[in-house]
């Protein structure tokens, strides 16, 4: 445990940060270092691997808990289990094997009774009346890939992604339909099994979940046919995706209660669609602008012209001033991509290359040295003050 880095500084997010920001903070590094994205990368992949645990610590709201109160101890499911005592913690390792009995043969005392144990001692007791809390059920990730336009303008697109659902013909509740559940009788209702150690403290109690029941404090009595009584089953679901125009590569678009159903009571868990965009033949885009090379001919460049520059279900009219250099750029204001947020376009920023004729018979030789005699070197001001120097 001393080797692990902080969870909050493994997503780069600061403790109190709230559930939208550390999730948040999750998907952008996931993305970041996924083995898709880095293939037979092994420091990529330890970063997915760290990033991915320390997610499931700090999303898990009692996991979160325990976390923020006694470290990584306190997640660490081999803390004080079996003969291991409790060498790794603080001042008490020459405890040594002396608790190694505490828990009786399920072996161990949760970090809770640690802490109970030293805050009560002289035997304290503690609640055994609560059930296992409501989970949100599993977030789920797709990939889909859509073309350039597509991402300017906005679209639909329908994906098939495979996942647990509710089971219909139950309702989830994992009981043949005209039967219910009934009281677990292992636990009680409570969910929870309670075992009690006699220890040199005295009298301490060790809460683990209910393995009858799983923790929900009730069991089905005639299991549902079609789910076999677990309340899910697994299919290949349909599911609509309106893509926002503007859309980049590596965007996220979040389609609350998608992912698979919550546990005990908890809320479903949410699908995130990541975007990727191929990138098109002749536009560049950074961020919410466009860029566009665009060839015009010597004539046009030196006598100036107007032209006409393709756009996205348009062309737009810019007249290039006499004497264009070639590499000069011009901006067309709003011509670019709106923003998914804001609505707000970008811009277009177009970049001309003055293309020279090549393959000229002999007639048009003769016509570009007649006309090169006619200019003289007056029209060169940059030639000719370049001949001028001397190395």
């Amino acid at each position: 445990m001393a080797d692990k880095r902080d969870f909050y500084e493994v997503l780069g997010v600061n403790r109190g940060a709230s559930d939208t920001e550390i999730k948040k903070a999750y998907h952008k590094l996931a993305m970041k270092y996924h083995p898709d994205k880095n293939p037979g990368d092994k420091a990529a992949e330890e970063k997915f691997k760290e990033v991915n645990e320390a997610y499931e610590i700090l999303s898990d709201p009692d996991k979160k808990d325990k976390y923020d109160r006694f470290g990584h101890a306190g997640v660490d499911p081999n803390f004080g289990a079996g003969q291991g005592g409790f060498g790794g913690f603080g001042g008490f390792g020459n405890f040594g094997g002396g608790f190694g009995g505490f828990g009786g043969a399920q072996g161990g005392v949760s970090f809770e009774d640690i802490f109970d144990m030293f805050g009560s001692m002289g035997g304290g007791r503690r609640s055994t009346s609560r059930r296992s809390a409501a989970q949100k059920g599993n977030d789920l990730q797709k990939t889909i890939t859509i073309d350039f336009t597509e991402a300017v303008f906005g679209c639909s697109k329908q994906i098939e992604i495979p996942k647990d659902v509710r089971c219909k013909t139950c309702g989830g509740s994992g009981a043949k339909p005209g039967t219910g559940k009934k009281t677990c009788d292992q636990c009680g209702g409570t969910g929870q099994i309670t075992q009690v150690s006699n220890t040199p403290f005295g009298r301490f109690q060790n809460i683990s979940t209910c393995p009858k029941c799983s923790g929900s404090g009730s069991i089905v009595e005639t299991p549902c046919d079609d789910c076999r009584g677990t309340g899910r089953q697994h299919k290949t679901v349909k599911i609509k995706v309106d893509i926002p125009a503007g859309v980049d590569s590596d965007s996220i678009i979040t389609l609350r209660g998608q992912g698979e159903p919550g546990i005990n009571g908890g809320s479903d868990g949410d699908l995130y669609i990541v975007v990727n965009v191929r990138p098109h033949s002749t536009y560049k885009r950074r961020g919410d602008d466009l860029y566009l090379d665009m060839p015009i001919t010597f004539e046009q460049a030196a006598l100036g012209d107007k032209v006409q520059v393709p756009g996205f279900g348009e062309s737009y009219t810019y007249t290039i001033p006499a004497g264009t250099q070639n590499g000069s750029s011009f901006r067309l204001k709003g011509k670019g991509v709106p923003n998914p947020r804001t609505g707000r376009k970008g811009d277009l920023y177009v970049k001309v290359n003055v293309e020279i004729p090549t393959k000229l018979d002999r007639k048009q030789k003769k016509a570009v040295e007649e006309m090169s005699a006619k200019l003289g070197s007056g029209a060169y001001p940059k030639k000719s003050k370049f001949d001028k120097l001397k190395f």
